[in-house]
């Protein structure tokens, strides 16, 4: 993992953990106040992988969350 990586996996563990209300408020504004518009450059299988998800949406291989859900006991075996 980039520290880049490193620092925004951080930011979001902390983010979710806090009851801070303020804080959150002020993380916010913070956003808020700093919004540029960024241009993100997406690799090669990043984009096959959204044209796959599009393909698959069209022709309806779609699961349901419930679904999915009732699915995940399976997995964590």
């Amino acid at each position: 993992m980039t520290s880049l990586e490193n620092i925004r996996h951080s930011l979001i563990d902390r983010i979710l953990a806090t009851k801070n209300e303020n804080f959150l408020k002020a993380i916010t504004a913070i956003f808020d106040s700093s919004q540029i518009e960024e241009i993100v450059e997406l690799s090669s299988e990043q984009i096959e992988i959204l044209q796959m998800s599009e393909d698959d949406i069209a022709n309806g291989r779609l699961i349901s969350d419930e679904d999915l859900k009732a699915s995940d006991p399976e997995w964590l075996r």
